[in-house]
């Protein structure tokens, strides 16, 4: 598991060479950019096993504009969290262009692609995704350890994150010792400490009671308040309510 969350914060190493943030300011001319933060354009996404070839996406454009929160529903298989993981920069189309703030990421190396993610994108996913032998409080540190942080700037990060989701009685505590809401918190807090523009949220109730998602999903909301763009994968149809657009995949293909 480790092992595996490293490549996502930091890929081998390598940097976002020429890439710069995407907030405010820093679009392609170093001017602020009246753009869309996230244009998607005919992007396809096909996966080729044991001679096998699937189409995860077909054909989708996807505009989404700095401060949205934006929901992409669907039902099981129909490439939402293949949208969102491109979106995210874990992995590169098939076809098509995606812009970032301006910037074409589309031919980013992993190494770049996990630069940027890093520095840019919270993630939130359905199985949390802590690592059992780290405390709360380092599992949360962990994205900044590869943002060269100092120490003590990361200390005073991650006590903010943990008391922005009310975690912060439970720092020294394991992951075994939290119920599945409070992992989840400590994944939304995970997600927040870098202070990234964007947060991506792949089912981030799924594996939750009625409770602890609507917790998790006023969280998101808070989030947005505080001016985050968000992209929130979901096939639960109470959150339609919550964000402010719903875009409808069916076969890999945005139909709505």
């Amino acid at each position: 598991m480790f092992g595996k969350l490293r490549d996502f914060f930091a890929g081998d190493g390598g940097g976002a060479g020429d890439f710069p943030s995407v907030r405010p300011g820093c679009g392609p001319d170093g001017e602020p950019f009246a753009g869309p933060l996230i244009c998607l354009q005919g992007i396809d996404r096909v996966f080729v096993i044991d001679d096998v070839t699937t189409h995860a996406l077909r054909d989708v454009n996807l505009e989404v504009n700095r401060g949205e929160f934006v929901a992409v529903n669907g039902p099981s298989g129909s490439g939402k969290t293949t949208l969102l993981s491109i979106c995210g920069l874990l992995e590169a189309p098939s076809a098509g262009s995606y812009t970032l703030n301006g910037h074409d990421v589309s031919g980013l190396n992993a190494s770049a692609r996990a630069a940027v993610r890093n520095r840019e994108v919270g993630f939130i996913f359905q199985s949390f995704n802590l690592i059992g032998d780290l405390s709360v409080a380092e599992n949360v540190e962990l994205p900044l350890t590869y943002l060269g942080m100092p120490a003590a700037e990361r200390r005073d990060r991650v006590t903010a994150a943990l008391d922005r989701v009310d975690m912060s009685d439970r720092a020294k505590q394991m992951p075994s010792q939290l119920s599945g809401g409070q992992q989840q918190r400590v994944a939304v807090a995970r997600a927040v400490v870098g202070e990234p523009e964007i947060i991506l949220a792949d089912e981030p109730t799924g594996n939750l009671n009625s409770l602890q998602a609507e917790t998790v999903i006023a969280m998101l909301c808070e989030l947005h308040a505080a001016g985050a763009t968000i992209l929130l994968v979901t096939h639960d149809p109470r959150w339609k309510e919550t964000v402010e657009r719903s875009v409808e995949l069916f076969d890999g293909t945005i139909v709505a």
